[in-house]
């Protein structure tokens, strides 16, 4: 991301129309978070690009007023890249759910993280497809019954923690919407990460996910820090991954320093490509004559 410039009022960032998703549900936490955020490190809507894929968190774009595209199903990383690539100059923030990242999108989550891709990405994870009315998701629990597995899901979960570890993401981290405090704070780092940063936010689902609630959260869920987790080793980063269930925890499993995909490909490095001519004149070429080629 871009360095931080100075205080917003946080209004400009919230669009005419207001979200739609169902009361209480995890994903206005974020939105809060995260629109919040965005202003009191003084980024612009005209500087900001918000990209999502499909689902109900990926409706997110929609109640900003800063760029949006609403991209294809599991597509947002690669037009994020798209993006970033050609104006590294802009703050790109990746959004969608659990199915749309962890689904159909999990082979571009993977190759965005060992890129290190300067983009944040924030996953809300319900553990259910709610946009579709409560189908399981690749990170519903074992025993889960859902709208496809009335017998109870068979399947064993994702893990994003340590998907992301083994794909080389260089700032890994989760949050959780009933704790907006927290998860700002984390918001704020992953913006300030130069590369690829992920967070993992645990949305509950209260209209489809009787399982994975509020209250089963905060039964379980406790912070890195009050452990002295050491967020640069990252053997201990997927050794806390694997904690799910009876414990979970939130905040930075893992930060580290590299160089970011747009400071070492070529196309990028020493220029911001969107500001280049693109070459036509100095080849005595007419932008007339190129596109009469294709009639």
């Amino acid at each position: 991301m871009t360095e931080t410039k100075k205080k917003i009022n946080i209004k400009l960032f919230k669009g005419s129309v207001k979200p739609n998703w169902c009361p209480g549900c995890g994903d206005y936490g974020l939105l809060s978070a995260t629109t919040k955020v965005l202003a009191q490190m003084g980024y612009e809507p005209h500087n900001t690009l918000i990209i999502s894929g499909i689902g109900c968190s990926s409706s997110f774009p929609h109640w900003t007023t800063a760029y949006g595209i609403h991209m294809l199903h599991g597509r947002a990383l690669p037009a994020a890249m798209g993006a970033k690539m050609v104006n590294p100059s802009l703050n790109v923030v990746v959004v969608g759910g659990d199915g749309d990242g962890y689904g159909i999108g999990a082979g571009h989550f993977i190759h965005a993280a060992r890129r290190n891709l300067d983009v944040t990405y924030l996953v809300m994870n319900n553990q259910i497809y709610g946009l579709t009315l409560g189908q399981s998701s690749p990170s519903s629990q074992i025993g889960h019954i859902t709208l496809t597995t009335p017998e109870g899901v068979d399947e064993r979960p994702i893990n994003p923690i340590a998907l992301a570890l083994g794909a080389g993401a260089s700032f890994v981290a989760r949050g959780f919407t009933g704790d907006t405090k927290h998860l700002a704070g984390l918001v704020q780092q992953a913006f300030e990460h130069t590369g690829f940063s992920f967070i993992d936010v645990l949305s509950p689902c209260v209209t489809f996910n009787k399982l994975n609630t509020y209250d089963w959260f905060r039964e379980r869920v406790y912070k890195l820090d009050d452990e002295n987790h050491d967020s640069t080793d990252i053997g201990q980063a997927f050794v806390r991954g694997q904690e799910w269930g009876e414990r979970i925890p939130l905040g930075i499993y893992y930060q580290s320093k590299m160089f970011a995909l747009h400071q070492t490909d070529p196309t990028s490095r020493d220029r911001i490509p969107i500001n280049e001519p693109l070459g036509f004149k100095k080849q005595n070429i007419s932008y007339e004559s190129v596109f009469n080629d294709f009639k």
